[in-house]
């Protein structure tokens, strides 16, 4: 005669706890107050971001975000005018100045 193995779980009552309130319903969370200034000044670090993520214009990594610009358009790759306008207006701010690949070492 053979016992039978259970499960440890056989050994428990299942108790299955009510929710408070029933089910809830996700919601997004309310948006953030922001100036416009701050939502500009994201959206220009944005636009900088996908700049580098672009391989179209060449690689990134050990140079600066305007001189990869320079180099694409005496390559004439035609990158975005924008961007050095972008370049030249923050050029002294190192997180406009640098890519996005800069924290990492080469």
């Amino acid at each position: 005669m053979t016992t039978k193995h259970r499960l440890i779980t056989d050994s428990f009552k299942v108790v299955k706890k009510a929710r408070k309130g029933g089910k809830r319903e996700k919601r997004s969370p309310p948006p953030s107050p922001e100036n416009e200034a701050g939502n500009d000044a994201g959206k220009e670090e944005l636009e900088l971001r996908q700049f580098d993520m672009d391989w179209r214009f060449g690689p990134c990594t050990g140079i600066s975000r305007l001189q990869r610009w320079e180099r694409a358009s005496l390559h004439g790759l035609n990158p975005p005018e924008e961007i050095r306008e972008l370049l030249q207006k923050t050029h002294s701010e190192p997180k406009y100045n640098l890519s996005l690949w800069s924290e990492y070492p080469l």
